[in-house]
């Protein structure tokens, strides 16, 4: 709640010097509280939508003032369009109201260039296939996710903020695995909406689109045992076993399993294990491995923030739930329950270590290559908590809202053997038990629904209370 209020606006360290409601940040922090009033995030969808520009490009909150009108290729974060199809496809699923996607929408806030709301999530979805490096992965842009991946951002000054430096847009060939992730990932919910509301041809194209971009991860964007992280301005591989520092990332590992690009041919097991083996710690995942110690530029030697904080190898708690939700891709739940404990506050033990309040998520935690591995940095300034109440609810517990119903689908640690949840959706309420008597981790062996077995795991939403009990 209070992330979706503030919007990461509490200090303008956090929200940059351009705005304070990032179009990222706040279609992640809606998912979290559209169960609760959904008018709001209602609302919201349609602001964060107006200020969207005609190509699909979007503000971004650390685009310097003086920029905001430069969005060529590499002028914007490229992840952002994507996130606007994940904000709006949860809204749906949650209330049943497809008359949002009817809404008239301006473009930059500007009277007059109205377009309907599914009109911009389609120009979210093209901003990706047209702006495609020469491995056809996506272009960064100034950036995605991690915003200190500058990849066609250079400077000789040292005092430089990567915030302001200028960009090399012209002629750009950064491409990211990220957002090529994200892009499958959040594209599989678009072709499901397009199904869903009869536009059968636009389904087509962008499930084409998708395989398109399927192949080229895997052509492309494999490591051997993990996916790469991108390629820089000139080519070169980032998040590679090649490199001698930050061999990998766990943006791409997360969102490539999430989409689970190459689950049969077993890389989303690779990459997961990979995570497991070289960026897991006591405290949760670290963002790279190893971390950067130094860079050169003419002048000599210019350190980097230290190993083991913030995009150098600190524990960023936001995307630790990416990796988990790849857990249950894989039907792993051992391993999701696992990862998910050691970056829940309710689990941690040690609170004189972890050092702020111990009921909330930081935005990061010190890693393992910090002074003080564990130690809690900028509580309440991320959007964890909405990420946590998808990756616990929907895909460890299992109870995910559809557009015809509620499915249940749990992937839990084998040691977990009952539970149950009680969920409110469109009018119905479900107290749902979940029994495990043989240890399983995933799948459905048996569900009776008010007294009646049934063959689907996917409950109608009907009005009244409802029994449901679930047999792994």
């Amino acid at each position: 709640m209070i992330t979706f209020c503030f919007s990461r606006s509490a200090s303008f360290f956090e929200s940059g010097v351009g705005r304070g409601m990032g179009f990222r940040d706040s279609n992640q922090d809606l998912v979290g509280f559209v169960h609760q009033v959904p008018s709001r995030a209602r609302q919201r969808i349609i602001d964060i939508a107006s200020t969207q520009f005609p190509d699909g490009g979007c503000y971004h909150q650390y685009q310097p003032l003086t920029k905001r009108g430069n969005n060529d290729i590499g002028g914007g974060f490229n992840d952002d369009p994507c996130w606007l199809i994940f904000g709006t496809v949860a809204y749906i699923k949650e209330t049943g109201d497809f008359s949002i996607l009817d809404e008239m929408v301006p473009f930059d806030n500007q009277p007059g260039t109205e377009v309907t709301l599914f009109d911009h999530l389609r120009i979210s979805f093209n901003h990706v296939v047209e702006n495609l490096g020469p491995h056809m992965l996506p272009l960064i842009g100034r950036a995605d996710w991690n915003d200190c991946l500058n990849l066609n951002c250079f400077s000789w000054d040292p005092n430089e903020s990567f915030q302001t430096t200028e960009n090399n847009s012209k002629g750009s060939k950064a491409e990211s695995l990220m957002i090529a992730g994200l892009f499958v990932f959040t594209g599989k919910q678009y072709v499901e909406l397009c199904d869903k509301i009869a536009k059968h041809d636009e389904a087509l194209r962008a499930q084409r689109c998708i395989d398109a971009m399927v192949e080229a991860v895997k052509k492309h964007g494999w490591d051997g045992d993990w996916y790469l992280r991108a390629y820089d301005f000139y080519g070169h591989k980032i998040g590679s076993n090649e490199n001698e520092e930050g061999k990998i990332f766990i943006e791409s590992q997360g969102f490539c399993t999430m989409a689970g690009i190459g689950l049969e041919d077993g890389m989303v097991d690779r990459a997961l294990d990979s995570c497991k083996r070289l960026l897991d710690s006591p405290h949760g995942m670290v963002l790279n491995q190893p971390a950067f110690t130094h860079y050169h530029v003419e002048m000599g030697e210019i350190s980097t923030y230290p190993a083991g904080y913030k995009e150098n190898a600190g524990i960023f708690c936001h995307n630790n739930p990416w990796v988990i939700i790849g857990e249950t891709v894989a039907r792993r739940g051992n391993d999701a329950w696992d990862h998910h404990t050691k970056i829940c506050p309710a689990w941690i033990q040690d609170q004189q270590l972890h050092k702020v309040e111990p009921y909330v998520y930081c935005q990061m935690v010190a890693g393992k290559d910090a002074a003080r591995p564990g130690e809690g940095k900028n509580s309440w300034l991320t959007g964890t908590a909405a990420w946590n109440w998808i990756t616990i609810t929907q895909y460890i517990l299992g109870i995910k809202p559809t557009y015809d119903g509620i499915e249940i689908a749990p992937c839990i640690p084998s040691t977990l053997k009952e539970y149950t949840v009680h969920r409110e959706l469109r009018g119905a309420s479900f107290d749902i038990t979940v029994k495990n008597p043989d240890g399983k981790q995933s799948g459905v062996s048996r569900l009776v629904l008010d007294g009646t077995p049934v063959e689907c795991t996917t409950l109608p939403v009907t009005p009244g209370h409802h029994v449901v009990e679930v047999t792994m």
